[in-house]
């Protein structure tokens, strides 16, 4: 079996340089990365993990640490993350905090005894405990001391106002997620900013990120002068279309349902749901990205970026008699039309 000694000697580098190329972790001019690829190539050569965790104290794995398996937002979500982190040879360690914080922390810890390189986080609230041995990159939900990779919510709560008030929709029921984070903080306000425009909010209520609806929020879905319910994220609005169906309402004929995240069921569910998409490949990508150059160069300011939403139109959002031709034209410029379009 070939030795990286090997790949040094045949492409007429030193081993750090072999390895410097092959772990992506200090660029080297392009005609020196060729020449350690095809001598790695012509070798068959292969990185021993174990070997590079000695020399550096620090395996080739990552974390990836997600409040809820059970929301079909985060599986999408590591999907997108594990593609990159292969591609960069890192092996992707997935845990599941449960929504409860001392089971964060025990994840982490465990993270840390397996001396990950680092960590790709999705905090369950916005105060956890942050001294880590390892970098830290967080989706979604941002924390000051950290790189962050984040979807604008703001942009897609007003997206769904928007839509609503294109569609003929004036008077509307609003489920928010818990507004102790920032990312459901930023749909609300989005959503209410451009609601200004004429849509009033029948009545609000703040609801975890679940299909189980309290009993409370689910009386309150057939308020007869309410035409539209927009919903947290798409977990929130499966469990609206159930209970409306049980309920006997027809959506959109009585009530019209929105959603947001668009999971990669939400255009099976049915009617197919209208929703805002998350740009979840680009969010998975950027944040190994991030969390690979904080590996590299720990003393780097700290990076943040947000990255646009999209409006998805399908079957659940009815056009009101109300609606004009003018603003139902308008609605093209924000919406991501789909296969099937609304009522």
């Amino acid at each position: 079996m070939a030795r990286l000694k090997d790949v040094a000697e045949r492409a007429g580098v030193s081993t750090a340089t072999v390895s410097n190329v092959l772990r992506g972790t200090k660029a080297a001019r392009p005609e020196v990365t060729a020449r350690v690829r095809a001598a790695a190539d012509a070798l068959g050569y292969v990185p021993n993990p174990h070997a590079q965790s000695l020399r550096t104290g620090h395996s080739r794995a990552v974390g990836l640490l997600v409040p809820d398996l059970t929301n079909p937002y985060f599986p999408a979500l590591a999907q997108a993350i594990e593609t990159t982190a292969r591609a960069h040879g890192y092996a992707l360690l997935v845990m599941d905090a449960g929504n409860d914080g001392a089971l964060e922390d025990a994840s982490l810890s465990l993270m840390a005894s397996y001396r990950v390189a680092g960590v790709i986080w999705v905090p369950v609230h916005d105060q956890p405990r942050l001294d880590w041995p390892f970098p830290v990159v967080t989706v979604d939900r941002p924390l000051a001391c950290c790189d962050a990779v984040v979807a604008d919510h703001f942009q897609g709560g007003a997206l769904v106002a928007r839509h609503a008030l294109e569609r003929g929709h004036r008077r509307v029921g609003l489920l928010t997620g818990p507004r102790a984070l920032a990312s459901a903080a930023l749909r609300r306000s989005g959503f209410l900013e451009a609601a200004a425009g004429g849509l009033e909010v029948a009545w609000e209520h703040e609801v975890p990120f679940t299909s189980d609806l309290p009993a409370d929020v689910v009386a309150r879905l057939r308020d007869p002068g309410c035409t539209l319910i927009a919903c947290a994220n798409d977990a929130v609005a499966v469990g609206v279309l159930r209970a409306l169906r049980d309920a006997g309402a027809r959506v959109p004929d009585d009530v019209s349902v929105i959603g947001f995240d668009d999971v990669p069921w939400a255009e099976f569910v049915e009617p197919a749901l209208t929703t805002v998409r998350q740009p979840l490949a680009a969010l998975g990508a950027a944040a190994v990205e991030m969390l690979h150059a904080r590996i590299a160069e720990p003393a780097t300011p700290r990076r943040f970026e947000t990255h646009p939403v999209a409006l998805v139109v399908r079957r659940t959002v009815a056009v009101l008699a109300r609606a004009s031709a003018a603003a139902l034209d308008g609605a093209t410029a924000t919406a991501t039309p789909v296969s099937g379009g609304d009522a």
